[in-house]
């Protein structure tokens, strides 16, 4: 019995990184999931994403943020980019501490 609470701490230690980390990534994406997007936004003008996510983007016209992470095609770092751009064209919801709270982390870009 003490084997098998002893292990399951070493498992819980081990492991709690990669927890907190799944936890995190889960807290984005509740956060993007509700984030709008403004209607008036020209994919093509987001030189920063590929060429196929911009048409993947315009093609589908996503109302969130939420909607757009699950094109497929359009990956993390296309929507970190996305949001980039968002903040800096100043969009409505974009520029203050809203965007800071939907930020991701740079290691999620990769």
């Amino acid at each position: 019995m003490a084997n098998a609470v002893i292990e399951q701490i070493e498992t819980s230690v081990k492991y709690a990184g990669y927890i907190d980390k799944q936890v995190e990534d889960v807290a984005r994406a509740a956060s993007f999931e509700n984030l709008k997007l403004p209607a008036e936004l020209d994919y093509a003008q987001v030189s920063a994403l590929s060429f196929e996510v911009r048409q993947k983007l315009a093609k589908h016209k996503p109302e969130t943020l939420g909607q757009a992470s699950r094109i497929s095609g359009v990956t993390p770092a296309a929507i970190s980019l996305l949001l980039v751009h968002l903040k800096k064209g100043r969009f409505k919801g974009f520029g203050g501490d809203n965007a800071a709270a939907a930020q991701t982390e740079p290691s999620a870009a990769a």
